[in-house]
């Protein structure tokens, strides 16, 4: 007979015997636990090596060991002896499918915070024509990529309210939160990622809540730190009084931080701010501050809403009273308008896009075209926007605030799957002026470009700023100066092409300051410049020869005001402009697109070195 073979169980730390579930004699199987021991509170489970008879117990219960001290010897069997390992892996398993009851629990928990859980509330929804704050992050992030964050909180309001209600009635505390991709299929996952927040309506109307602004500032401090794109859907009623688990460690709530956190991610990465419904006070604060707001024709969005406008002694209002489309879109307060959630997060995807990176695929529309866009006739208006339309890759180009500031088209628009900002003058609005609201307007937007590395095209056909003491009270001379300020302080790759008028001032501040300001300046054929609009220079210029002639209005008078004018138009034409080197090249209309492809490629990717401009701007003027 061959040698005996003892298997030794050494203590593999320093521990306390908690437990010993052997004795001197016992016959033991390989894998069975034999032993117990303590450490730092934590048990660790001792199993035999091999099956075989203890031949030794070297310690007790309440013993302390330390680390490789000999605990059990197990004299193994015969046939055991030769494969230790092989007995050892003999032990039963769980079924890798099995459902602990730990699992299970969780699982009933998640199940509980989905739509389906509440589907009369969620039918109620569906029935005015609404989706639900899910189904509306299902759509706008890539399929499978969305990681929610604080899915298990609940309303503050154990104090008030049963658990199991607040389980089933206030899932994630009204607020679905996290990170996902968007658009993914047409950019890399770097550039696809992105903060996606949304109010649920069907939650205590979406209001805003203790727990729903930890997670927001989790979210939004995250976003900030790797500069993230952020997407809020700000539906809601505001902040929320009922939430009665924090009274006794707050006063008023006035040290949340998600206000400050929201704000202070301006100029950080781009954040667009969606609108269905109502949105008043805090929510609607969270859509102000957006650098691009979207909002349906359903919505309502009000710096208080009616509890608060009573509250305040300034009487009872319909909510449906307070900022209605008609009116946020015309001030300015929504940039884009959608008919329903479906268009507004199609939108979002579409505006995110533009800050993403270039498209690999893209057509467009006959450029010869654009040959005879403009009138012959240099008094006849057209449409701008049917240019950009043209110049553009098909499909690409989005307006923003087209309800206001009429005078001035500003949007994003595609030149070979290259996303470019775009400001315009809009000739059928008072000549192509640029009024009060029109400057702000493009100061801003201008601003928002340079803040996300946007190349700027500048479409120019304008007379110049608008004049007039009706205009003065609008504080013009401040409002059209900021389109000046912001230009000058750009340091993107700016683009002019003038498309016929580049009057004074106007034609100025549509380049920056200076028509020598953009990298590149270009006219078309059509284009005419001069210090102000031409009529008005002969009449000022030449008010005394005009009126020796007679005055405007007679035959003399009108001959030498049409030769004066003449003049004029003809120093003041494109080609004559690019011969003084005012500007750097005159175009055939339908080379526009690859004049600014070719432009762009010769700059760097970013922003220019040098000069006052260092950076990303400090943030984005929400106006």
């Amino acid at each position: 007979m061959g040698a005996k073979k003892i298997s030794q169980i050494n203590a593999p730390m320093q521990a306390v015997v908690y437990a010993l579930g052997v004795a001197v004699g016992d016959e033991v199987i390989a894998g069975q636990e034999v032993a117990v021991l303590e450490a730092m509170k934590m048990q660790h489970g001792l199993q035999s090596p091999v099956s075989g008879t203890v031949s030794a117990v070297k310690v007790a219960v309440g013993d302390v060991v330390e680390e490789r001290d000999g605990l059990i010897s197990i004299e193994a069997h015969a046939t055991e002896a030769a494969n230790d390992a092989s007995s050892a892996a003999k032990q039963e398993t769980q079924p890798q499918d099995a459902i602990r009851a730990d699992l299970a629990d969780l699982e009933a928990r998640l199940a509980r915070t989905l739509d389906a859980n509440r589907s009369e509330k969620i039918q109620r929804r569906h029935n005015q024509g609404y989706r639900t704050a899910r189904e509306n992050v299902d759509d706008l992030c890539d399929a499978g990529s969305f990681m929610e964050y604080g899915q298990m909180t609940i309303a503050a309001q154990r104090q008030r309210r049963d658990l199991d209600d607040l389980i089933d009635n206030t899932p994630a505390d009204g607020l679905v939160a996290g990170f996902g991709a968007i658009n993914g299929h047409q950019f890399d996952e770097d550039t696809a990622r992105a903060a996606v927040l949304a109010y649920d309506y069907t939650v205590l109307a979406g209001t805003q809540g203790l727990f729903n602004h930890k997670k927001t500032d989790r979210v939004l401090e995250i976003a900030q730190d790797w500069q993230v794109p952020m997407v809020f859907y700000t539906e809601g009623g505001g902040g929320r009084p009922g939430d009665t688990d924090a009274s006794k460690i707050s006063g008023g709530g006035l040290d949340v931080m998600t206000f400050a956190t929201w704000a202070k991610a301006s100029g950080v990465a781009p954040r667009i701010a969606v609108n269905n419904g109502y949105c008043f006070a805090g929510n609607a604060v969270l859509f102000g501050c957006a650098d691009v707001t979207i909002a349906t024709k359903s919505s309502y969005i009000g710096m208080g809403g009616p509890a608060m406008i009573e509250g305040g002694g300034l009487g009872q209002v319909a909510p449906t009273d307070i900022g209605p489309m008609d009116v946020q879109t015309e001030n300015g307060v929504v940039d884009l308008l959608a008919e329903n959630e479906v268009e507004a997060t199609a939108m979002a995807k579409q505006l995110l896009g533009y800050f993403q990176g270039s498209l690999r695929e893209h057509t467009c529309d006959d450029q010869r075209k654009l040959r005879q866009l403009i009138p012959e006739d240099r008094k006849r208006a057209y449409d701008m926007r049917a240019a950009l339309e043209l110049i553009a890759d098909t499909g690409s180009f989005l307006e923003l605030r087209r309800a206001y500031g009429k005078g001035m088209i500003t949007g994003f628009m595609r030149i070979e799957g290259r996303a470019f900002g775009l400001i315009a003058n809009n000739p059928a609005h008072l000549g192509g002026a640029i009024d009060a609201e029109a400057a702000e307007k493009a100061a801003r937007f201008v601003q928002l470009c340079d803040g996300f590395e946007l190349p700027i095209v500048s479409f120019c056909d304008t007379p110049g700023f608008m004049v007039g003491p009706e205009h003065e009270k609008l504080a013009t001379v401040r409002r059209a100066s900021s389109l000046l300020v912001a230009g000058a302080s750009v340091s993107v790759p700016v683009f002019l092409v003038v498309m016929r008028k580049g009057y004074g001032l106007g034609a100025q501040a549509m380049g920056m300051g200076s028509l020598h300001v953009p990298q590149m300046s270009v006219a078309w054929p059509t284009g005419e410049f001069g210090p102000m609009g031409l009529e008005g220079a002969v009449r000022l210029g030449y008010s005394k020869e005009i009126a020796a002639a007679g005055g405007e209005g007679t035959a003399d008078g009108d001959a030498l005001f049409n030769k004066l004018l003449g003049a004029m138009i003809e120093n003041g034409k494109a080609l004559n402009a690019a011969m003084y080197h005012e500007i750097d090249a005159v175009i055939d209309p339908k080379d526009t697109r690859a004049y600014l492809l070719r432009a762009l490629k010769t700059m760097p990717v970013g922003k220019k070195r040098g000069g006052a401009a260092q950076g990303k701007r400090p943030f984005i003027p929400t106006w």
